[in-house]
């Protein structure tokens, strides 16, 4: 991989991240150029987005904020998993077709992620499970420390987008509520 890339990167959170998460972006994105981010921020859910109507909910987030991205990074920490959103966001970054390429998918712990807390179901349907030797769509990482651990993480999930699309588990059903988290 050319360490110049920069890839578009959706990013998905739970908005009781949002310190974790702009520090992430100020790091990676502003300072050490690693991607170019696109993101729903928390203040912005409500105003753009006013339906009960999940379908058209999940194309106004593709047409808005995913249209351009490659690459979707969950953000995980201690609640994400419970985030209406998040599981939606991932929905329709997975979704593909004739004129639609799937972003890849890269879950990051966050440095409060604690052991013991789920990853989004979503996320977690693309993954290995039990050790299995077969291959998967998606990958998670710890929080990076590096810039080329990130950099080479984004450029794989971006490959993954072209070569490993008969991989992508994305079932219909979706969160109709956010989730209780305690």
């Amino acid at each position: 991989m050319s360490n110049n890339v920069r890839h578009k990167v959706f990013i998905t959170y739970h908005h009781a991240d949002q310190v974790e998460v702009n520090d992430f972006i100020t790091t990676f994105s502003d300072e050490r150029n690693v991607f170019i981010s696109r993101v729903l921020g928390v203040d912005m859910e409500e105003s753009i987005i006013s339906s009960t109507d999940t379908d058209y909910v999940m194309k106004r987030i593709r047409e808005l904020y995913l249209k351009d991205s490659t690459v979707t990074i969950v953000l995980m920490g201690k609640c994400t998993w419970a985030r209406r959103y998040v599981d939606w966001e991932i929905q329709s970054s997975l979704r593909s077709g004739n004129t639609l390429t799937p972003n890849g998918l890269l879950g990051i712990k966050l440095p409060s992620f604690k052991s013991g807390t789920n990853f989004p179901n979503r996320l977690n349907l693309n993954l290995k499970q039990n050790d299995q030797q077969v291959d998967c769509y998606a990958r998670w990482i710890e929080y990076p420390t590096r810039k080329d651990t990130l950099a080479n993480a984004i450029h794989n999930a971006f490959l993954a987008r072209t070569s490993k699309t008969n991989l992508i588990v994305n079932p219909r059903d979706r969160f109709v509520n956010n989730r209780s988290c305690q």
